[in-house]
């Protein structure tokens, strides 16, 4: 039995969808799938607006360029995170100033941020690394002291929450993914960001758009449209909303089945704990949403022993980052901080396979390997 470690889930209407984009003549985006998802979005989510992007990492990258960053300005990020959260930062000159891993988890250590703060500090990015939430309390306590931006990435986490509230509705902007191996997909690629300070919502929509009013002249708000701004080419194509709306038509259904196969995984392996093999951390003011089940290994040496094992007998398991701060491209610019857990994370950490049409059999096959691997049965 071969068990991969994701598999993009197929509704089944998404082909029709498409077809229905096609005949309608309306390809380029901003037609009747991308409006239809961002006003369910923002219905779901309480949000002032939601606009679709042609990915997660376009999503922060509009961020970036809300914020009016200049060259010298600081912002605060985690280490341990995927290279996007970073670079779109680092394209509008920004410094990073990285934020070590918490003990708890593989999200950065909420403690460390006001050390951190400096004269030039102009926003915070905490990443809800699995779609478990940071302490939100505590990143806006500093935010507001200091008069800092939120902006969550919040790329896992569709469905995730902190104290009942929505990931990526907390902070000025929320930066979400749907690529393949997220909870839902817009084809392959796409995300969305959030705008929750609705003075920012005229300049996003500009920014999305090349630089142009272009959404306000088919609103009919202006009699042509110009180029006003900076900005890129942000917007996905009618093809990718068609394909997620259909995903989202079932997402309730979609969240489900990942939470069922994460509380399965997380009482399942247990008696690892006693031996000191971590499960993941789940504090009780967030909720988990089912992206993805992490374990962390003693040693290096014994997650390089456990994927190997678990391959031998057909299921792919994985590591996820390496330190952003000791990357070839930012070692020589990071502060020369250690940041020992966003280390450990990366030496230690391993993901099992999670995706919707995972089935309980093989689940059990998965657990009972990881078990025999520790000589618990």
């Amino acid at each position: 039995m071969l068990i991969p470690f994701n598999k993009p889930y197929f509704i089944g209407t998404e082909t029709r969808y498409i077809e229905e984009a096609v005949r309608s003549g309306k390809l380029s985006g901003d037609g009747i799938f991308t409006r239809r998802c961002e006003e369910w979005l923002q219905h779901q989510l309480g949000v002032p607006r939601v606009l679709l992007t042609t990915s997660g990492t376009d999503a922060l990258e509009l961020a970036a360029l809300l914020l009016d960053l200049q060259p010298g300005d600081e912002v605060l990020l985690p280490s341990f995170t995927f290279s996007s959260t970073a670079t779109a930062f680092v394209l509008r000159g920004a410094k990073l100033i990285f934020v070590d891993s918490s003990a708890d988890g593989p999200a950065f250590d909420t403690a460390q941020l006001e050390t951190l703060v400096t004269p030039r500090t102009r926003a915070i990015v905490p990443v809800h690394y699995a779609g478990l939430a940071c302490d939100m309390d505590a990143v806006r306590a500093v935010a507001e002291r200091h008069h800092l931006a939120v902006v969550e990435d919040a790329a896992q986490a569709l469905g995730g929450g902190f104290r009942g509230r929505p990931l990526g509705t907390l902070g000025a902007l929320g930066a979400f993914s749907f690529h393949e191996t997220k909870n839902v997909t817009a084809g392959g690629e796409g995300g969305m960001l959030v705008i929750n300070e609705p003075q920012l919502i005229a300049r996003a929509e500009i920014l999305r758009e090349k630089g142009t009013n272009r959404a306000a002249f088919f609103r009919g708000e202006v009699a042509k449209y110009s180029w006003v701004d900076v900005g890129s080419s942000f917007l996905p194509a009618e093809i990718n909303a068609a394909f997620l709306w259909a995903q989202l038509e079932e997402l309730e259904i979609i969240q489900q089945r990942r939470q069922a196969i994460w509380a399965r995984y997380f009482a399942e392996l247990q008696p690892l704990a006693q031996l000191g093999v971590r499960l993941p951390f789940v504090p009780d003011y967030t909720t988990q949403n089912g992206h993805l089940f992490y374990l962390v290994c003693r040693s290096l040496a014994e997650r390089t022993a456990l994927i190997a094992e678990l391959k031998q007998q057909g299921i792919t398991a994985i590591f996820h980052y390496q330190p952003l701060h000791s990357s070839p491209y930012y070692a020589p610019r990071h502060d020369g901080r250690l940041l020992p857990w966003a280390e450990h994370y990366a030496d230690c950490l391993v993901r099992l396979p999670l995706y919707t049409e995972l089935e309980e059999s093989q689940q059990q096959c998965i657990v009972r390997a990881v078990l025999r691997f520790y000589q618990i049965v």
